[in-house]
């Protein structure tokens, strides 16, 4: 029950001795009016002159005395009645008094959560104001980068092919870019950075020395979200997507893409565009003239001068072209607040 039931109940008790109370004062009044009947006859009957008379008055006051007698014993009982409902009032008393106190703790304890949750909302808006904050100077900071060009790029190409793997052609795929920059208007203005057997901490050192505007990760991955890298040994080293976000975030302030030609790599490449303004990653796993084929259209169309939009679409026109059917598999995405039709890296010296 809760508290109003119980309320309820408190008033009824309350109402009931009320009403008890009022039939023990009547109950009262008669004993009093009916004692007062058998003193008046009994008086009457003290000077009476005649014996009958005096026997009347007599019988009149016994029967007197008999109906005070009756009146006091429903006093008796009404009393008991009163007393009886007023230990029920007493008991209805104290539960109200409970009910009331746990309804009293559970109201502050939900106000309590409400003013946590609050709390909890007001510091994720904030959070994500913050965030857009971030995003919006990021924008500003890349689109005034790419307002004033710089006289080359460089890309930095992190190839790491473990001997306890299945053996990609991960040379075939330099060479493949390598030829593609080389036919380009603007072939000058690219400039490719290999690295090979890499290792973890092989990549800052690389980004510190190269300052690049694109990371280039070739090789393979894991679907648990995964960089596949090297050891000492030459055996696998996995790199979580947490490591590859963190050090991508770490790293220079040059780098506008990161593309993971790796399989199963579209998970780093949605998580990585909060600290660069644009990622490609493989939705699923890619085969090898797949990968090679749409790495080398995308930088010969970076080399023309193309956006990095327009280079993704052209890469994957590329791949139906030489009839590969994956196209589907590479993912462009984009740092919020940018369009990928405007990441334009290299410009025409026309322009």
């Amino acid at each position: 029950m809760n508290s109003d039931s119980y309320r309820r109940e408190v008033q009824r008790h309350q109402q009931q001795i009320t009403r008890l109370q009022r039939e023990k004062a009547q109950e009262v009044a008669r004993v009093t009016q009916e004692n007062k009947r058998a003193y008046d006859a009994a008086n009457a009957a003290h000077r009476a002159s005649s014996v009958s008379v005096m026997q009347s008055k007599i019988r009149d006051a016994q029967r007197y005395e008999a109906e005070a007698v009756r009146h006091q014993q429903k006093v008796a009982d009404l009393e008991g009645k009163i007393t009886q409902e007023q230990g029920r009032l007493n008991d209805a008393q104290r539960r109200l008094a409970d009910t009331e106190k746990t309804e009293h703790q559970r109201r502050l304890q939900q106000e309590q959560y409400a003013a946590r949750e609050n709390q909890r909302t007001i510091a994720s808006i904030r959070g994500q104001l913050t965030q857009h904050t971030e995003l919006h100077r990021m924008a500003l900071t890349t689109l005034q980068k790419l307002a004033n060009p710089p006289e080359s790029i460089t890309v930095l190409f992190l190839a790491a092919n473990p001997l306890d793997q299945q053996q990609l052609r991960l040379d075939e795929e330099v060479r493949s870019i390598s030829e593609m920059i080389r036919k380009a208007e603007h072939r000058d203005s690219v400039r490719l950075d290999s690295r090979w057997a890499v290792r973890p901490l092989d990549v800052l050192q690389a980004i510190n020395e190269c300052q690049p505007r694109i990371v280039h990760f070739s090789g393979h991955g894991s679907d648990q979200d995964e960089i596949v890298f090297q050891d000492a040994g030459g055996n696998t080293k996995l790199v979580s997507k947490e490591a590859i976000v963190q050090t991508m975030a770490a790293g220079s302030d040059e780098i506008q893409l990161v593309f993971f030609n790796t399989c199963y790599s579209r998970g780093q490449a949605e998580a990585v565009v909060e600290h660069v303004p644009a990622a490609i990653g493989m939705s699923t796993s890619i085969g090898d003239d797949a990968a090679r084929v749409f790495a080398a259209q995308f930088y010969s169309a970076i080399g023309f001068g193309l956006s990095i939009g327009r280079a993704f679409q052209q890469a994957r026109a590329a791949l139906l072209l030489e009839g590969i059917r994956e196209e589907d598999t590479p993912e462009l995405f984009v740092t919020a607040g940018l369009e990928a039709d405007s990441l334009v890296l290299v410009r025409s010296s026309k322009a």
